[in-house]
């Protein structure tokens, strides 16, 4: 009896993540914006499509980890892009 129920059931994605996932896309890095996160440990970057329906548009993203301009970064998706960083103040490191 409970077996049917789990057979009838079928998992289903989020509403726009079937045209989200897909082949991953190659963008690189241009510029290094700023620190982010709670602690600084989040840079934020403008990138450059290289491949895809978003080619050679520029976007902001959010990048945990070492980066330096000219790395490449393989993009999951191309149509969220990160919020720009409001303050002056670089949060995490001391000046």
């Amino acid at each position: 009896m409970a077996q049917g129920k789990k057979d009838s059931r079928q998992q289903k994605a989020s509403k726009g993540s079937e045209k989200i996932m897909g082949q991953p896309v190659s963008a690189v890095v241009e510029e290094l914006v700023g620190r982010t996160g709670f602690r600084g440990e989040i840079t934020q970057v403008k990138c450059l499509v290289q491949e895809g329906r978003d080619k050679g548009r520029s976007m902001r993203r959010n990048v945990k980890g070492p980066v330096k301009k000219g790395d490449v970064l393989m993009l999951r998706e191309t149509e969220i892009e990160a919020r720009r960083i409001k303050s002056k103040v670089t949060k995490g490191t001391y000046s």
